[in-house]
């Protein structure tokens, strides 16, 4: 397979490509149609604004896209840890999701952290109803503590149900792991994690690696069965907040601004790099929180 792009740990993070034309298969749905194309978010609410809902809607705001939401959970958390966490009754996330889904032009959907299998075969069931262009999946379920944070009939749910419904799947190395079953401790092993998730039913996979120990870098593992890629970004020294949901939302950002997967998800990766290293520290807490703005390709154009 071709290799669509890589770059060099050292080398400045390039501002995201312009957007191409709209694929055939992607402007048919709207055809005629004079509403935008929005992005909805399906995630939990952070309230120190750092991660979840907050981190996706922002990341939506800083590419030119407008920002839906489906709130599947909300979290009281700052800069130093989760202090409760509420699920709403799944009634009200399929109300939300109708509502989002009957009035808007949705281009594509991002997916975080969803607590239950109650709420994964909600969130299923919306995705083969209304059959939205594009579905990002960051598959949320181990805590940076390390911490399990999906039961076992979720991730079962998880695996069977959002996994075959996505367009691609954002793990890191823990994430894979467990949707896997297999150990990842090198390049090798990473390559064949991939296989197997792309076996379940995604037809791209990017792979985060920064649990991985490849020196100075973080390489980032694309795959979509026609193309691969290796994107390799300076390893940074500090513990970003809100990283996983960000690059997600900036793939589903990128899809409904009419870019091709490859180009999204490269420009997603260097969108994060931006970010990270114009982070802050908004709390006593020591982690950083992204500089989504800051890192916008329209404030740099």
């Amino acid at each position: 397979m071709p290799c669509i792009g890589t770059r060099k740990c050292g080398a400045a993070a390039p501002n995201p490509p312009e957007p191409a034309s709209l694929p055939p298969d992607f402007r048919n749905p709207f055809v005629n149609d004079p509403r935008p194309v929005s992005a909805l978010t399906i995630a939990g609410s952070d309230s120190g604004g750092g991660a979840g809902i907050q981190a996706d809607l922002k990341t939506f705001a800083a590419h030119g896209v407008h920002g839906l939401s489906a709130i599947a959970a909300l979290t009281a958390q700052h800069t130093r840890g989760v202090t409760a966490v509420h699920v709403p009754e799944i009634g009200f996330l399929r109300a939300q999701l109708d509502a989002c889904f009957e009035d808007f032009r949705i281009g594509a959907v991002k997916i975080g952290m969803l607590a239950s299998a109650g709420v994964i075969d909600a969130v299923a069931d919306a995705l083969e109803r209304h059959r939205p262009p594009f579905v990002v999946l960051d598959p949320v379920m181990v805590a940076t503590s390390g911490a399990k944070l999906l039961q076992d009939d979720a991730l079962h749910a998880l695996r069977t149900r959002l996994v075959p419904l996505a367009s691609i799947i954002t793990p890191n190395i823990p994430e894979a792991e467990l949707l896997t079953g297999m150990r990842i401790l090198d390049a090798a092993a990473a390559d064949r994690a991939i296989l197997s998730l792309r076996r379940m039913g995604s037809p791209a996979v990017l792979l985060k690696g920064g649990h991985l120990d490849e020196g100075e870098c973080v390489i980032d593992r694309y795959d979509d069965g026609h193309a691969d890629a290796t994107f390799m970004h300076d390893r940074l020294p500090v513990e970003g907040h809100g990283t996983g949901c960000t690059l997600a939302s900036a793939i589903a950002a990128n899809l409904c601004r009419g870019m091709a997967m490859p180009a999204a998800v490269e420009a997603a990766t260097d969108y994060i790099e931006r970010a990270l290293r114009g982070g802050y520290r908004p709390g006593r807490g020591d982690v950083v929180v992204l500089d989504h703005f800051g890192a916008s390709a329209l404030r740099t154009a």
